[in-house]
């Protein structure tokens, strides 16, 4: 009885300290799909296959932008990446559009914030272009015409990832006006809310894991375990150590998108260095399902290729954001995270929720009377021939017939 008391316990404060980050970071999560989602309803997906015609300067930047205003599911991201390789896209581009989408999001930045703290936010927007920075040279002097080639007909098989109507879909308006008019507008209204909850509907498994996986460190895991790994008082050692080990830690934390910043908490509090901890969420796009993804879209040589490619950009971005911060005294170097038991108080985060769940439930009641829930259970499956248009935002969505998945 003793024996599975302390079970129950030990579950029990796991739990509680997942749904204390989960209130901490509620009213922020909202907020910020709530932003990615407007964006989004702006940005015609139609267009972006036009102006990631090559790996120019121009054209990375463009593929940048392109990607901080789309979803932050690391699955549709890598899935829309393919499409627009297949559709004639620079694979160096289409590979710049997915590590944008995943690590210069608004929702990403804000959660960032609340949990890890301002620097953590100013870092890894300095640390993401950088990042794409490092993988342009290096696919430039890498990848061989060869490669790309088996990775174009490997990549027109159209084998099943994830996420593949999700990626598909484009809910933006498509009238013309300006950006208010067609943001204000009962249009920009529905399209927004398809963006807010089919983002939701993507990313949730992940979150949810994230601070399952986090609640369950913070709770059984002694902070002594994680100094001991990332060499916390070590002095440089740590600062070189830190983002080598960090991508690392991702791979095999099969966490991605949001859902990994209440585990880059935990490896904070544990000693893991700045950049480690830069390194660990630049990582989301190699963690173990997604590089079998690559596999399967591009090939075995290609996948290898981007795991070596990435890991070398992820950790050298991480370690030289590190050394440019610390001089300049933007570090942090407080250890405290926001990794709190379960404590509902009325003060402004409990407010806050309460403001940003009632903006929630408007823009769900929304997306279910224009018909969304369709669209909702298609979102893993490939749309009809692989490039399919969501019909117009306050339409009835009639013809919405996705393929069945392949046996």
């Amino acid at each position: 009885m003793v024996a599975l008391a302390t079970v129950f316990g030990s579950v029990r404060d796991a739990l509680s300290f997942a749904f204390g980050m989960f209130w901490q970071i509620l009213w922020a999560l909202i907020l910020g799909f709530f932003l990615s989602g407007a964006v989004q309803a702006l940005a015609r997906k139609s267009e972006m296959r036009r102006l990631m015609g090559d790996d120019s300067p121009r054209s990375l930047a463009v593929a940048s932008g392109l990607g901080a205003a789309s979803s932050s599911c690391s699955y549709a991201a890598v899935a829309l990446a393919r499409s627009l390789f297949r559709k004639g896209a620079d694979f160096t581009a289409a590979m710049a559009f997915a590590i944008a989408s995943t690590n210069l999001v608004v929702e990403l930045g804000i959660i960032m914030v609340i949990i890890l703290g301002w620097q953590f936010t100013v870092g890894e927007f300095v640390g993401g272009p950088l990042m794409i920075v490092i993988v342009a040279l290096l696919f430039r002097r890498l990848l061989t015409p060869k490669l790309v080639e088996q990775a174009r007909e490997q990549a027109d098989r159209g084998l099943l990832g994830s996420m593949e109507g999700h990626a598909e879909m484009d809910m933006s308006v498509q009238t013309q006006g300006t950006i208010l008019t067609r943001l204000v507008s009962p249009a920009g209204f529905t399209a927004t809310a398809q963006y807010f909850v089919m983002d939701w509907a993507a990313v949730a498994r992940d979150i949810f894991g994230g601070l399952l996986i986090a609640g369950a460190l913070a709770a059984w895991v002694p902070d002594s375990f994680w100094q001991s790994i990332f060499l916390e008082h070590h002095g440089t050692l740590a600062t070189l150590w830190g983002p080598l080990i960090g991508p690392l830690v991702a791979i095999f934390s099969f966490v991605c998108s949001v859902g990994n910043v209440p585990l880059a908490a935990i490896l904070w509090n544990g000693g893991i260095s700045f950049g480690g901890v830069l390194a660990f969420i630049f990582a989301d796009l190699i963690i173990l399902p997604i590089l079998d993804i690559y596999r399967r879209y591009y090939g075995r040589r290609m996948a290898l290729f981007i795991l070596g490619t990435f890991y070398v950009a992820m950790a050298g971005a991480g370690l030289i954001v590190d050394l440019i911060f610390k001089p300049l005294g933007l570090e942090r170097t407080v250890r405290n995270a926001k990794v709190v038991q379960a404590s509902v108080q009325l003060d402004y985060t409990t407010v806050l929720n309460v403001v940003f769940l009632a903006l929630a439930a408007v823009l769900v009641c929304r997306f279910i009377r224009t018909g969304g829930l369709p669209m909702l259970r298609a979102m893993d499956k490939p749309m009809a021939g692989h490039d399919a248009q969501a019909p117009a935002p306050g339409a009835a969505h009639r013809g919405f017939a996705p393929h069945a998945s392949p046996a």
